[in-house]
């Protein structure tokens, strides 16, 4: 018989396999409780994709919202991701502020604000991966502080910043810009340039500073990896693939309006693999 959770597992498997290998790869007691808060990350990532106007996207992020602070829902019931969300967080008495605070950040997905600062950059990298990866730490850890926010932060601000550059082209083309605004000035940036599919040593230059910080916080995930316990070292098996994608982004061929930076499924799936159980070594 199919559960909610592996309906859950589906979503993730066709949306973000990265994590749903990473998952795989985790403690079978713990793989649903995983793919549960994943498919409900890919379900609020997905909005825009889903409507043509930010105030649908709105009232879906709000449906959730909603949810977690416990007001009735007639479609609950049939909505098998909302069902293993709400076991997950029964289950490991998961903080709900830490996924509304998920939806929150979700919000800047729907319009075509260019983002202020890498500041608030980096607050919605942590709002939205970091976050995600301190709740997959906490299910790993049976419900239990692990203390590892502060390698949780770091590690979603890195994993973010790869992918945002990855999707740069995607981004472009419906002319949404997660490039700060601060840095843009600092290499004098025209966004137009950007949104016309040209790649100027301008947005080089910005790209190259923002691969930067993205070493920079993976630097300090390695820090503080002595103070990952063992059991939650799965949260951060996606963050393997960082540098190998970080390697294609900075490529001298690599053409970064007009390319996504990839690497293939089977080395991706290699490269999980080898990480499982010395996850912190490998980053």
């Amino acid at each position: 018989m199919t559960t909610d959770f592996d309906l859950a597992a589906d979503v993730v498997r066709q949306y973000d396999k990265d994590r749903y290998l990473s998952a795989l790869l985790a403690p079978e007691a713990h793989r649903p409780g995983l793919m549960a808060l994943y498919a409900f990350n890919t379900e609020i990532a997905r909005i825009r994709e889903l409507v043509s106007e930010p105030l649908p996207g709105e009232v879906r992020l709000q449906w959730w919202r909603d949810l977690l602070a416990g007001t009735e829902h007639g479609a609950v019931a049939s909505n098998p991701v909302a069902n293993a969300l709400l076991r997950t967080i029964d289950t490991y008495n998961l903080p709900k502020q830490g996924l509304v605070a998920m939806t929150e950040a979700r919000v800047f997905d729907l319009y075509n604000d260019q983002m202020p600062s890498l500041n608030d950059l980096e607050g919605y990298a942590g709002e939205t991966v970091s976050g995600l990866i301190q709740l997959a730490c906490l299910v790993l850890n049976g419900g239990e502080d692990p203390g590892t926010a502060t390698a949780a932060g770091h590690a979603g601000v890195a994993y973010a910043l790869t992918g945002l550059m990855r999707a740069l082209p995607w981004h472009a083309s419906r002319r949404q810009m997660y490039l700060p605004q601060d840095i843009c000035s600092r290499h004098n940036l025209d966004q137009e340039t950007v949104f016309r599919g040209e790649t100027t040593p301008e947005l080089n230059a910005v790209l190259a500073e923002l691969r930067g910080h993205v070493r920079h916080h993976l630097g300090r995930v390695r820090q503080v990896a002595a103070e990952v316990p063992e059991d939650c070292e799965p949260a951060f098996l996606p963050l393997v693939l960082v540098e190998p994608f970080l390697k294609k982004l900075e490529a001298p061929e690599f053409d970064p309006l007009k390319q996504v930076a990839e690497v293939s499924q089977l080395r991706r799936q290699w490269l999980l693999w080898r990480a499982s159980g010395s996850v912190m070594k490998r980053i």
